[in-house]
């Protein structure tokens, strides 16, 4: 059974969450609980703790009038308990996205404090998270993780694109398909282009042991580059191009010959 948490310091708001999570769980028969609901963060890590291994899912209030804690420093705290948790943030902002960045936190969703939308909200959120979950019980090889920071990201490999040199030494840029941004092919080293809109993750790495890793579905086809084969829309071998998700990735020499045969073109 999968735990379910929530902090918040604000007791009414609290029971409406609670009550909208329970109901949910019990029109769907979710295999999950609540076993902790809290003011504090404090308190909720202690909780935490009751379940060392279990994977858990966190509702935390961004704006904890406690001055040593706010959601994100708790968020950051739960990581090194439980890695592979689930954050929800709830508040009153529409865009923490670079709050959340700040702390190096992946976040699954936010829940804008909104009375009379909050309990819609909260069951299509608590459903996405059921599917996400479900996906990588089936399959689990069919995710790809990495580190940023202190904090470990679970990517679904279906969603990604391609991985290229970073300008700093030793950094890989992921690119997946959630948040492309408009710009021109780059250099290796650089950020690659196009149009589409598209995630980008900045980590420590190294291309021939992400590949080694990853297996025949992706493929080196340049020094800075190594793409998911099932990712490509277009080859241009005579100006040593591909376009991969709405990005133009730069081809070698070296890697159209291989790059050919596994395309059987």
């Amino acid at each position: 059974m999968i735990p379910i948490y929530l902090c918040d310091d604000d007791s009414a708001l609290r029971r409406r969450l609670q009550t909208a999570l329970e109901r949910k769980i019990l029109i769907e028969d979710y295999d999950m609980r609540i076993v902790c609901s809290a003011a504090d963060g404090v308190s909720l890590l202690n909780a935490a703790r009751q379940e060392p291994g279990k994977r858990g899912i966190y509702f935390l209030d961004v704006e904890l009038k406690d001055g040593s804690w706010d959601g994100f420093r708790l968020g950051r705290e739960i990581r090194c308990l439980d890695p592979h948790a689930t954050l929800i943030y709830v508040t009153g902002f529409g865009d923490l996205a670079y709050r959340t960045f700040q702390y190096h936190l992946e976040a699954f969703d936010y829940i804008v404090k909104d009375p009379e939308g909050l309990e819609e909200s909260v069951a299509r959120c608590l459903e996405a998270v059921r599917d996400r979950l479900l996906e990588e019980r089936r399959d689990p090889a069919q995710i790809y993780t990495l580190q940023t920071g202190e904090t470990l990201q679970h990517i679904p490999i279906s969603d990604i694109l391609f991985f290229e040199t970073a300008p700093i030494a030793h950094h890989i840029l992921l690119h997946t398909r959630e948040s492309r941004t408009s710009g021109k092919v780059s250099a290796p080293g650089g950020s690659a282009g196009g149009a589409g809109s598209g995630r980008v993750i900045d980590f420590l790495g190294n291309l021939n042991e992400i590949q080694s890793q990853l297996g025949e579905g992706f493929l080196r086809v340049h020094r800075a580059y190594l793409v998911a084969l099932d990712k490509i829309e277009e080859v241009d071998l005579r100006h040593g191009r591909l376009r991969v998700g709405g990005y133009e990735c730069l081809l070698s020499r070296r890697g159209k010959p291989e790059l050919l045969k596994r395309l059987q073109l």
